[in-house]
């Protein structure tokens, strides 16, 4: 059996309730301001450049290889809206062109 440092738990125990306070605390805020359309917009698109921000970086470190694979995942993607089949290709990309290239 594994000993626990009461110390390590103590610790995510309180991120845990640092991560919820903080993401209740937003959603409370929300509801109680009147938020413009121009904000709104700004609010939806936010996860995506999120998701962007993080993906660009990791990304072009894979150089020509990692670039194009994310391309075919984006096209195999919108086309089919197959998920797990545009993991597929992603896979069969990258693999390919790391082999060719």
């Amino acid at each position: 059996m594994v000993d626990l440092d009461p110390t390590v738990v103590a610790v995510v125990l309180a991120m845990s309730v640092a991560t919820y306070a903080t993401k209740a605390g937003g959603l409370w805020l929300l509801g109680r301001v009147e938020l413009s359309g121009r904000t709104e917009a700004a609010l939806d698109a936010l996860p995506g450049a999120v998701v962007i921000s993080l993906l660009v970086p990791t990304l072009s470190e894979f150089g020509v290889p990692g670039l194009v694979s994310a391309a075919a995942v984006l096209f195999v993607a919108r086309r089919t809206d197959s998920v797990l089949l545009a993991l597929g290709v992603g896979m069969v990309a990258v693999i390919s062109l790391r082999r060719l290239l």
